[in-house]
């Protein structure tokens, strides 16, 4: 099971940049989800496989009608959409008020997502931006599913104090209460901070620190690069050699960081890689997510 949910407290600290990047770099075949009630970004921000736009009405809203029936892993490859670069990715609603069509299929979705690694067909990984959460957000209901919970901070000192107070709250809602590290169980909490790359390990350790000290039951994982520029390049608003941006670099060190700690657990599936052996449309068998070598989507003008 390998359902990695990425959500935030409060602000705008760039969860949906974060998965991108995530996904991108991401070491076995992912399925990017949008699963932010208030909406997603990527239809707005990201180009097709066929060059054109992606299609707002395949995604998370077409999936509402074939998940009120049931929903087995695989029929998730029927809504999702290949970015250009090869990333595949299901699109998020367009509107929150298109929330209302998701009430009580949020645990239905979270099994299908966390079950798709095991598929004997086309397993995949899956990583949820579920986007800004409260104690109330029904995408909270798809974390009992989740290997893990990356919380998504900025490091100004309200920002932490807010991340340590979600962290807490998650811990005793996922957790029964049982909270500090030694009692934690799934799926773990780990927070990812935004931060400059030139204090990031300082900072990582101090909020570490903060996160144990207050037994919140999660701890950090990693430093996302506060890199303007490079998610312009990521969304496809500038050109340049995206994978060498500090946003890549640090994605790349998260995910190789994760896999290091949380490998064994998520066990490299086998089988086919899709229908009859087949790689559906989009996906790159070299492992990569994006153009042969690199890793990267190919949204417009990434990477050129």
């Amino acid at each position: 099971m390998a359902l990695i949910a990425l959500a935030a407290d409060k602000g705008s600290p760039g969860v949906t940049t974060a998965a991108v990047a995530l996904a991108a770099v991401w070491p076995r075949r992912v399925l990017l989800a949008e699963t932010d009630p208030a909406g997603g970004d990527l239809v707005y921000r990201s180009a097709a496989a066929h060059g054109g736009p992606l299609n707002p009405n395949t995604g998370m809203l077409s999936i509402a009608a074939t998940a009120r029936r049931g929903l087995v892993p695989d029929q998730l490859w029927d809504h999702v959409q290949p970015l250009s670069g090869g990333l595949e990715v299901l699109v998020g609603l367009g509107i929150s008020e298109q929330a209302a069509g998701l009430a009580g299929l949020w645990p239905t979705l979270g099994r299908a997502f966390a079950s798709l690694a095991d598929s004997p067909n086309a397993a995949a990984d899956v990583i949820a931006d579920c986007g800004r959460i409260s104690g109330d957000s029904p995408a909270t209901e798809l974390f009992q599913h989740a290997a893990l919970v990356l919380l998504l901070s900025r490091t100004e000192p309200e920002a932490i104090a807010r991340v340590r107070d979600r962290a807490a709250a998650l811990s005793n809602k996922l957790h029964g209460g049982a909270r500090g590290a030694a009692n934690a169980g799934m799926p773990l909490i780990g927070v990812v901070l935004v931060a400059d790359t030139n204090n990031a390990a300082k900072l990582s350790g101090q909020v570490n620190d903060m996160l144990v000290h207050a037994q919140t039951g999660a701890r950090v994982v990693g430093t996302i690069a506060d890199d303007p520029a490079g998610a312009d390049q990521l969304a496809g608003r500038r050109r340049g050699r995206l994978e060498k941006s500090l946003l890549i670099r640090s994605a790349r060190k998260v995910t190789s960081d994760l896999y290091q700690q949380f490998g064994a657990a998520w066990s490299m599936p086998t089988g086919p890689t899709g229908p009859a052996g087949h790689h559906p449309a989009g996906h790159n068998p070299t492992g990569h997510n994006g153009p042969a070598g690199t890793g990267m989507p190919g949204h417009a003008g990434a990477g050129r």
